[in-house]
C-alpha cells in the first residue's frame, strides 16, 4: 500500500512532528515501536512514521502501525488529538492512539474497522465511527461511546453546537432513520 499522498490533520494544536515514510531509513532512530507488538506480519502494508516530539530533549522515533485492511473505503493517515501530547495514526482503518512523550503509552481504538474520523475541535473531541455506533476521545482519553445507532453504517450530516445529526440504517424496516447524539454526552435520540 502506497502511503505518499497521506491525509496528515492538524485540527488540534500538537506537540510533535511527523514525517510518512515510504520506507524505513538507512540509519534509523535508536527508538522503534510497533503497534500493536503482539501481530503476526506486522511489515506488510505497514504504516511507518517518524514522529520527533517538539520538547528539545526528546529524540525522534520510528513508529510502524499494523495494516488493517487495503480497502481505500477506510480511512489512513495521521490526525492530531485533543491532547497536544497524542497523535492518531490509522492505517486502512485500524486507530491507534499513541503518548509521543512515552510511545509505550498507547490503545487501538475498539472499532475494526474505524470508518471515519472526525476531528471537532471547538468541542476538544476526536470522533471515530464504526459500522454500529461512535466513539470520541477528548483530552483525557475516552470522553463516551453512544450505544448502536445502526445496524450497518453511519453517515454524519450536520454537526451543530452540541448535536450530531447523522443517518443509521434499521435491518426490520429495511430503511433508514435520523438519529441525534449529544456531543457533551454521547446520549442519542432516534427519529422513525
Amino acid at each position: 500500500m502506497s502511503f505518499q499522498n497521506i491525509k496528515i490533520d492538524s485540527s488540534f494544536p500538537h506537540d510533535w512532528q511527523v514525517t510518512v515514510l515510504e520506507r524505513r531509513p538507512l540509519i534509523a532512530p535508536a527508538s522503534h515501536f510497533v503497534y500493536p507488538a503482539q501481530v503476526e506480519e506486522v511489515e506488510r502494508g505497514a504504516l511507518e512514521l517518524l514522529i520527533r516530539p517538539r520538547n528539545s530533549s526528546a529524540e525522534a522515533f520510528l513508529t510502524t502501525f499494523a495494516l488493517g485492511f487495503a480497502d481505500p473505503a477506510v480511512p489512513t493517515g495521521v490526525w492530531a488529538c485533543p491532547n497536544p501530547a497524542q497523535l492518531c495514526a490509522v492505517a486502512g482503518g485500524y486507530a491507534y492512539l499513541i503518548n509521543t512523550t512515552n510511545p509505550a503509552q498507547w490503545e487501538q481504538v475498539e472499532y475494526r474497522p474505524v470508518l471515519q474520523v472526525t476531528p471537532l475541535a471547538q468541542h476538544k473531541l476526536l470522533l471515530f465511527a464504526g459500522h454500529h455506533s461512535l466513539i470520541a476521545y477528548g483530552p483525557a482519553g475516552k470522553a463516551w461511546q453512544t450505544k448502536k445507532l445502526s445496524w450497518e453504517g453511519i453517515k454524519i450530516l450536520q454537526i451543530t453546537d452540541q448535536i450530531l445529526t447523522g443517518l443509521g440504517w434499521d435491518l426490520m424496516t429495511d430503511r433508514e432513520f435520523e438519529f441525534q447524539v449529544n456531543l457533551q454526552s454521547g446520549e442519542h435520540t432516534q427519529q422513525s
